[in-house]
């Protein structure tokens, strides 16, 4: 006898069937073909089947989004209960202690959303600060449950976890019906920390987190492997760091031997928290900083040879596919000055943090440029996000890191 499942039902195209039975695990609200007659609330769990009634999978449902429904589950024999979700932050847990090692568990993404089959949650942690992002609406309304039970999870494996800060100050929310919001997130019958700056170690390298009004989550994790290969090549090499924020591959040149260091940054208070990061390392000897574009700088150091090994790691140009093409644009115009900046023999790294720069494109780009400065690339090494933001092969959206390492001959 077949079993009756208590989730509504909505049926797909044959191109959504497809999409899922790939490993994709988003349904556009023009992908649906029926749907059940009483609407189920905003953010509620769904069933999701073929024309021919086979069963597709398990998601949330949320009703502002393009994305009307995201899958958390393909097995039709899961129960959503706490054991559910203890078992998947178990299992993010132990991915990261299998590819992090020991010694980079304490600054680490923990939870990469769907890469982690947690859509539209991102947990970064910061010492015993766990940070958070929550943008889909199923996410936040079980949050009261789940960051309970991943403190838990973390706290039986030995970490101390001392604080959640939630970092919902994002645009994004707005797609979901949600409001932004920062803050700290209450655990039950615990006080949180009265400061919202933290210090972590990475790469050897010591740096303030304010997770309150820093980017993003506070720190960009994502560059952890990239920065420590970029400090292997510059030991004894004059280094220019453009879009350096709060200074991570700079730290991390000095830290690795080079000669002198210039960090570049449009923003003041980057440049400061930069310049702060030095001296707390006791590079600022080795280092200066300057506030201005980069725009504007890189052609008015064209002949002078000053730097043998330029570093470009610009924000996202591109936020959509639509604008990809005026932003490589972009990319071009930097990328082709740090090589006619550069002399013979200099060290060039350069990196894309937007999935829709394609690699393609990116590498396409690059060709262009090098052609137009009249200079070969000569690879060394091309790398991508570090592995707590793994990327499923079938999920492009997760595949959003390009970073090249060469020398520009």
């Amino acid at each position: 006898m077949k079993q009756t499942r208590p989730y509504p039902v909505y049926t797909v195209t044959k191109k959504a069937e497809n999409s899922i039975l790939s490993g994709h695990p988003w349904v556009y609200a023009d992908e649906l073909t029926r749907q059940p007659e009483t609407q189920p609330e905003n953010g509620a769990l769904v069933d999701v089947v073929s024309g021919k009634g086979r069963y597709l999978g398990t998601g949330f449902l949320s009703w502002e989004s393009k994305i009307r429904i995201r899958l958390i589950s393909r097995n039709a024999n899961d129960s959503f209960d706490e054991a559910f979700w203890r078992r998947r932050f178990e299992y993010a847990w132990a991915y990261r202690k299998t590819v992090m090692g020991e010694e980079d568990l304490s600054c680490c993404r923990v939870i990469f959303g769907e890469a982690d089959q947690m859509p539209g949650l991102t947990v970064d942690r910061f010492g015993d600060i766990l940070v958070t992002q929550t943008l889909s609406y199923g996410m936040e309304i079980r949050k009261a449950q789940l960051f309970p039970l991943l403190v838990d999870v973390l706290r039986k494996d030995g970490q101390i976890i001392s604080g959640i800060y939630e970092r919902n100050d994002v645009a994004l929310r707005a797609r979901e019906g949600l409001f932004e919001n920062k803050g700290w997130f209450e655990l039950h019958g615990e006080d949180h920390p009265a400061s919202t700056v933290t210090e972590i170690c990475e790469n050897g390298v010591r740096y303030a987190v304010d997770f309150e009004n820093g980017q993003k989550t506070g720190f960009f994790l994502d560059q952890k492997y990239n920065r420590r290969q970029v400090a292997k090549l510059a030991r004894g090499k004059r280094v220019l760091d453009c879009f350096t924020h709060t200074g991570s591959f700079a730290l991390n040149a000095a830290y690795g031997g080079a000669a002198h260091v210039t960090a570049v940054d449009v923003s003041q208070t980057a440049v400061d928290m930069a310049r702060a990061n030095a001296e707390r390392n006791g590079l600022e000897d080795r280092m200066d900083f300057v506030c201005t574009d980069v725009f504007e700088l890189l052609p008015t150091l064209e002949g002078t040879h000053n730097y043998d090994f330029i570093i470009l790691d610009p924000p996202a140009f591109t936020k959509a596919r639509k604008t990809a093409a005026n932003a490589m644009r972009g990319y071009k115009e930097i990328n082709y000055r740090a090589m006619k900046l550069l002399p013979r023999g200099g060290y060039l790294a350069t990196a894309s943090c937007s999935h829709f720069a394609t690699e393609e494109m990116f590498i396409k780009m690059l060709k262009s440029a090098a052609a137009d400065a009249g200079r070969q690339l000569r690879q060394i090494e091309v790398r991508q996000q570090s592995p707590d933001h793994p990327i499923l092969w079938n999920v492009e959206e997760t595949n959003y890191l390009k970073f090249f390492l060469f020398q520009v001959i």
